[in-house]
């Protein structure tokens, strides 16, 4: 069973109005919302042109460059509707908003063929847009499996289109509540680092200096024995960009399995033995999607939605309160 025709091909073309010194393939994946592997796809069968010549996908750009990406229609996805339980708190004839529960994967992928929002997206909603991978029908942005909270996903290719251009220039706003092991050194401020692929550790990101451009801002919330409750918003969309900033600065998200495994284990005395129950307490990462606004494609209007914290994260959240915490504001 498919979800989707056989569309013509698409032409991109692009002229660099600045000099960003990004590779090809970096520069691509950012405004066609790809993967670095797909493009490197594209260059490697010779769809994308560089000043009207053949090119590779290190090259890097310069103010004045042409670039011509030829994207061959996706095959029909072979990605079936299933009758999963989600929460839709928004859906017209353009789009849907997602409430996305924790430990559902986004999108099909190895080891992950059934049983994610797509296949239970494409049940409810009956089509999704076919803009990029086959595997993404009308995916514009992507939470992480353990990740809870609000995701908008296109049900047209228009509509697809007009949000990676808004998410591009930063219109959409996304603020996540994170609690983060020990305490942030000031009340707001920004991280500014670019992420990419562990070099040592290939299955997860670090923030590396030749990576790609990552800001995320900060806010403390609330103050606790051995944590912290952030707002955090992103203006940028890397993978597990939130994870990697705070773990850069040696605070990182509680309960996160692949960045901060056991870190509580470090505390000694009463804040070890605060950190353990909190740990227990939340017993997941405690990283949600709380808030999600923007602008309709189709009518202009404003759309903003606000997402609760869910069990357990809200139990271990009133849990720390009573044992002592200074309020820093709402999200």
């Amino acid at each position: 069973m498919t979800n989707r025709s056989r569309q013509p091909a698409e032409v991109h073309l692009f002229r660099v109005d600045e000099d960003p010194d990004d590779r090809l393939d970096a520069y691509l994946a950012d405004r066609l919302r790809l993967s670095r592997s797909r493009v490197a796809e594209l260059v490697g069968s010779g769809l994308v042109q560089l000043n009207g010549s053949p090119t590779r996908k290190s090259q890097r750009l310069r103010a004045g460059d042409q670039v011509e990406v030829t994207v061959p229609a996706p095959p029909p996805t072979a990605v079936i509707p299933e009758a999963i339980p989600i929460e839709v708190v928004y859906e017209d004839e353009h789009l849907a908003v997602v409430d996305k529960a924790a430990g559902l994967v986004v999108h099909p992928a190895v080891g992950h063929r059934s049983g994610t929002l797509v296949n239970a997206l494409l049940h409810r909603l009956g089509g999704l847009s076919s803009v990029g991978e086959p595997d993404r029908p009308g995916i514009v942005h992507r939470l992480d499996k353990d990740t809870s909270g609000l995701m908008v996903v296109a049900r047209t290719d228009e509509t697809h289109r007009e949000l990676t251009r808004a998410i591009g220039r930063r219109e959409i706003r996304r603020v996540y509540l994170a609690a983060a092991w020990g305490h942030v050194q000031e009340d707001e401020f920004d991280v500014d680092q670019p992420i990419a692929r562990d070099p040592k550790q290939r299955q997860r990101m670090a923030v590396v200096s030749t990576g790609r451009p990552s800001l995320t801002h900060f806010r403390r919330l609330e103050r606790w024995r051995a944590a912290d409750l952030l707002a955090v918003r992103l203006h940028t969309g890397r993978t597990h960009q939130i994870r990697v900033h705070l773990r850069s600065l040696g605070h990182p998200v509680v309960g996160d399995p692949i960045y901060a495994p056991r870190w509580q284990k470090g505390l000694l005395g009463a804040g070890g033995r605060w950190a353990d129950e909190f740990d227990r307490r939340a017993g997941r990462l405690f990283l949600h999607a709380a808030r999600l606004a923007f602008l309709h494609p189709a009518t202009g209007e404003e759309m903003s939605f606000t997402s609760p914290l869910p069990e357990p994260l809200q139990g271990a959240v009133e849990w720390a309160r009573g044992t002592g915490a200074d309020s820093g504001g709402a999200v």
